[in-house]
């Protein structure tokens, strides 16, 4: 398996996994999983932070005040147990090479990662995290993935999360 010729189309993807994955797992930053095809040929990776989703009450706003108490209302988080931040895990590299797209491996990599946050319950973690490219919003939002806010409509990236409560226990 040849890391340096793994081509997603992506150039800031590509140079992620060959000059940056090693030094993020050496400072303990983010650990990175290759996923090979039966030929031992690399088809895609993703890279793994931890998060949290933050409600900053120092911001005296409204709007921000709303938002949170709105946040907590759709995700089921009951008023005892509602908390400045919650934890999470960040997705924060995912990447499928080009001549494995549309092969439903991306969709593969997220239903594993919440199925081992969730069963695995080695940590506390509520939400899964990422901060989507413009081009792949369509592919998280089929995923399960909501915006968490309107604030980065206009940016390159937006943060979306997915709920890990609503992936369905098998006990």
């Amino acid at each position: 398996m040849h890391i340096q010729s793994f081509d997603c189309g992506d150039p800031d993807l590509n140079d992620f996994l060959a000059d940056d994955a090693k030094d993020y797992y050496a400072q303990l930053m983010g650990v990175t999983y290759l996923v090979e095809c039966k030929e031992k040929e690399l088809a895609a990776y993703y890279c793994l932070f931890t998060d949290k989703i933050v409600f900053d009450f120092s911001d005296k706003g409204d709007y921000k005040r709303k938002w949170w108490q709105v946040f907590n209302k759709k995700n089921k988080i009951h008023f005892k147990k509602r908390r400045k931040s919650y934890p999470a895990v960040k997705i924060g590299r995912l990447a499928v090479a080009s001549n494995f797209e549309r092969n439903g491996i991306g969709r593969f990599i997220l239903d594993a990662v919440k199925f081992m946050l969730v069963e695995s319950r080695n940590i506390g973690c509520r939400f899964l995290t990422v901060d989507a490219y413009k081009n792949a919003l369509g592919f998280y939002q089929k995923n399960g993935f909501d915006f968490l806010s309107t604030e980065d409509e206009n940016e390159d990236t937006r943060l979306m999360y997915f709920d890990l409560k609503n992936v369905v226990r098998s006990y």
